[in-house]
């Protein structure tokens, strides 16, 4: 194939190209988008009522894209908010200078990790959240 003939190529393709946008565009601009309704509000959780995060979107919003098309958020899956699990467990009281935690339950934790307890209050473990203290002593 000659070099003139595979530019003559190139060219129509381009002018394809220009067409093809030409009209997508176009196309776009008519079709004005249609405003959502109000859907009521639903908690973000069933155990926690707002967001949590500053990049968090609100449950009502989050799922409104064109990869949910389940609207009814009744009927979607909510699991509990695992920010409110961990806060309702119990802080776990230390007789030592250091906590050690492995996540529990054998090979289904997280890398063992001691967590210093020299400071006053509580201390989380910073893969599962669980939170740990040292028990008061007398001196």
């Amino acid at each position: 194939m000659s070099a003139t003939m595979l530019s003559r190529r190139l060219v129509h393709r381009a002018s394809q190209l220009k067409v093809l946008s030409r009209s997508s565009s176009s196309s776009a601009n008519a079709v004005t988008p249609i405003p959502a309704s109000p859907s009521p509000v639903a908690n973000q959780a069933p155990n926690y009522p707002t967001t949590w995060s500053t990049s968090q979107r609100p449950r009502a919003v989050a799922q409104s894209g064109p990869r949910f098309e389940q609207t009814i958020l009744e009927l979607q899956p909510s699991p509990l908010s695992a920010m409110e699990m961990i806060n309702n467990e119990p802080i776990r009281v230390v007789h030592g200078r250091k906590a050690v935690c492995d996540g529990g339950g054998g090979p289904l934790g997280h890398p063992k990790i001691f967590i210093n307890l020299d400071k006053p209050g509580a201390r989380p473990c910073g893969y599962c959240g669980l939170r740990f203290e040292q028990a008061p002593h007398d001196h």
